[in-house]
């Protein structure tokens, strides 16, 4: 027997996007940051240390939420795929999945499981084309490998 198949899929221009998204915010609260000194205005109040640590500490949590969105992946092995989307993760058997699909106009690749649900591939974008396809087409052949082992197993009558 050879080695099982393993497929591994991350979404590449969102996870692009994200990381320069965020490195840009964190630059530009640090910038701000730094020119905020002296009086707040007409007012009494001035600007201190804190104000500026809490400007920084705002753009590092923007950048965080930025990457939130390069947390989507997908995993398929023999026995099942594995989605980890931006919130929350799924680990199912090749058992619940009746197919793969991609439809036209869609964002994004889903899972069709046999109580009739999607679960969405955040990690397989439109946006990705060609990257995209060949992930649908992976998933598909272990999907399929599964099925026709299903087929070997069964008794014939």
């Amino acid at each position: 027997m050879s080695e099982p198949e393993l497929i591994r899929l991350r979404p590449r221009r969102i996870r692009v996007v994200c990381w320069a998204s965020a490195a840009v915010l964190l630059i530009v609260f640090t910038l701000v940051a730094t020119s905020l000194h002296g009086a707040t205005g007409s007012g009494y109040g001035t600007f201190q240390r804190g104000d500026q640590l809490a400007m920084v500490g705002l753009g590092v949590f923007g950048a965080l939420g930025f990457l939130l969105f390069t947390r989507p992946r997908v995993e398929a092995d023999a026995r099942g795929v594995r989605v980890r989307n931006i919130v929350g993760s799924y680990e199912l058997p090749w058992e619940v999945v009746r197919g793969v699909r991609f439809d036209r106009g869609a964002p994004w690749a889903s899972l069709e499981l046999h109580d009739d649900d999607l679960l969405p591939m955040v990690a397989l974008q439109a946006a990705d084309k060609e990257l995209a396809v060949e992930g649908v087409r992976a998933l598909r052949r272990l999907h399929q490998a599964h099925l026709a082992r299903l087929a070997e197993n069964t008794p014939h009558r």
